[in-house]
């Protein structure tokens, strides 16, 4: 035994050696333990769990709180957290997922096949704007003990291994929420999960302190102390707090464009573009097709004409984007196709088309009268929101823009209905599946759900795509479905792809360890710690 034990201790002893050696070789410094890290978000989280709401800053805190049962590698590739393996069926109708064992909830209760379950089946399931249609295929879970999981599926689903990380789909305590609807639940504002970091206060308006798990299945893990997530709302203000070391970490582009050449040139300071590919995110113009004027296609086609995109990406977000022409961004090729119907910058055939669609200019030069909302996530969007003003005003078309909270905004479009166009990001993520359905899925209207179809757009053939590549077994099929649904829904263009999101996140060089895998952006800071001072 003793021998066993010396050799043990040896071996441990070459291991962080090498670890050692092998940092030194790739310039990486051994980390450092301790230590609290500041970041800057906004809009301030609703919730601190991402189970309902998708939104990236109740996802990009809550990811830090729990985990999900896999990350993504560079690849795409899903690789163990909470699962340390699984199988699929040979039939596609079944995926055994293995979990690790010796996980505690923070309250110190064990992590079970339970949690899973309930979370999949009640959870992702049933109030997950987005795994509503990602696990619609998924019937039933399986637990023949503590340590397993068996998803049982109607029809085979490829797009579930895409979707089972930390913050698109958390595994939530069973012992906490069952019994009760989790959107109501106020264990969502002090949540408890089986991440690194422990919630441990949420003051409104200002800050979410997080502390370290010293329970984490993950030893070792995390370096740092605690993680605090204040709330800026101003765009300069962040922009200065970085500068003045008071903030060390900005993700989503959260400082303003105009101030990006300046920060580039300060040696503390870092850009990274890296780790906001798994959600593919796109801007868009969306119509609510309950208004009378723009239920007219021909209305809908008008205003495609009149949107140049590559201006508002100069004017408004400093060149720093692409422009888009299909629902699937151009990121994603093994979905994607140009063969969609264009939309380019064309104010005389805009004009042809609102005559032909019965809107002839009126005295004073207006046709008729349409209200604008932006995504309040970002200033820039006030600045899209006069962009876009002047732009409709070319065709006569008077935009009422009004400038809302993330609240309000959230409860005007998604829960009363009461807009005519708006213009915000949808997460497209890594399969189309998951982040698309639930905006043209006729089926996906449900008030009160964020981020799901707001727009009543009911197309039966697009339903009919949908539902193809949902069940399609063959993935060569699969990828022709979606493509003959990216030429459908712009067929029916009751949403305008317009440019990609142009994030980044800028960070102080003092920090290190931190995650640019293709969902880097929202997977929390497990790894990451910060260099002692000199």
């Amino acid at each position: 035994m003793l021998r066993n034990c010396l050799s043990a201790f040896f071996v441990g002893i070459l291991l962080l050696a090498s670890w050692f050696i092998g940092a030194a070789v790739a310039g990486e410094p051994p980390p450092v333990r301790g230590g609290t890290l500041i970041a800057a978000i906004y809009p301030e989280p609703v919730t601190l769990t991402a189970t309902y709401n998708n939104q990236y800053s109740n996802r990009v805190i809550s990811a830090n709180i729990f985990d999900g049962l896999v990350y993504y590698d560079d690849k795409f590739q899903p690789q163990p957290r909470l699962a340390t393996s699984w199988e699929v069926a040979p039939d596609g109708l079944s995926i055994t997922f293995h979990l690790r064992q010796g996980v505690k909830w923070h309250d110190g209760q064990p992590f079970t096949s339970a949690d899973v379950k309930y979370s999949a089946l009640e959870v992702w399931k049933k109030v997950h704007s987005r795994g509503r249609s990602t696990f619609s295929a998924l019937k039933e879970v399986e637990t023949p003990d503590d340590h397993t999981a068996i998803f049982r599926l109607s029809s085979p689903s490829q797009v579930i291994l895409s979707a089972l990380d930390g913050a698109e789909s958390q595994v939530v305590p069973k012992h906490i929420f069952d019994g009760s609807d989790i959107r109501k639940n106020p264990e969502n504002a002090r949540p408890i999960g089986t991440g690194p970091f422990r919630f441990k206060e949420w003051k409104r308006g200002q800050y979410v302190i997080l502390e370290k798990n010293p329970d984490y299945w993950d030893k070792g893990k995390p370096y740092l102390d605690r993680v605090i997530y204040r709330f800026i709302p101003d765009a300069a203000a962040r922009s200065g707090a970085l500068e003045s070391g008071e903030v060390s970490y900005i993700p989503y582009a959260g400082v303003p464009f105009s101030d990006i050449a300046r920060l580039k040139q300060n040696p503390e300071l870092k850009f990274e573009s890296r780790g906001y590919a798994y959600a593919a995110q796109t801007y868009f113009m969306g119509f609510n097709l309950r208004s009378p004027i723009l239920s007219n296609l021909k209305v809908r086609q008008a205003i495609a004409h009149i949107i140049d995109r590559q201006r508002i990406i100069d004017t408004v977000w400093y060149g720093q984007s692409k422009p888009e022409y299909s629902v699937v961004p151009a990121s994603l090729t093994r979905f994607y196709t140009a063969d969609v119907p264009r939309y380019d910058y064309d104010v005389a055939k805009a004009g042809a088309l609102l005559d032909e669609a019965g809107y002839p200019v009126k005295a004073g030069g207006k046709r008729f009268t349409l209200r604008l909302y932006t995504d309040p996530s970002s200033s820039q969007f006030l600045l899209a929101g006069e962009f876009l003003r002047q732009e409709f005003g070319k065709i006569g078309i008077d935009i009422a823009f009004s400038p809302l909270d993330n609240a309000t905004f959230l409860k005007k479009v998604y829960s009363d209905y009461d807009y005519d166009i708006i213009f915000q990001g949808f997460g497209v993520m890594l399969d189309p599946q998951m982040g698309l359905t639930r905006v043209f899925d006729s089926k996906a209207q449900s008030p009160g759900v964020p981020y799901a179809n707001a727009f009543a757009y009911n197309s039966p053939e697009t339903d009919r795509l949908i539902a193809g590549y949902q069940n399609e077994v063959d993935p060569q099929k699969r990828i022709g479905i979606i493509q003959q649904f990216q030429r459908q829904t712009l067929i029916d263009l009751p949403l305008l792809p317009v440019m990609e999101a142009p994030f980044f996140t800028v960070y102080n060089r003092k920090l290190h360890g931190l995650d640019f895998s293709p969902a880097g952006a929202h997977s929390g800071f497990r790894d990451a710690w910060i260099a002692a001072q000199p």
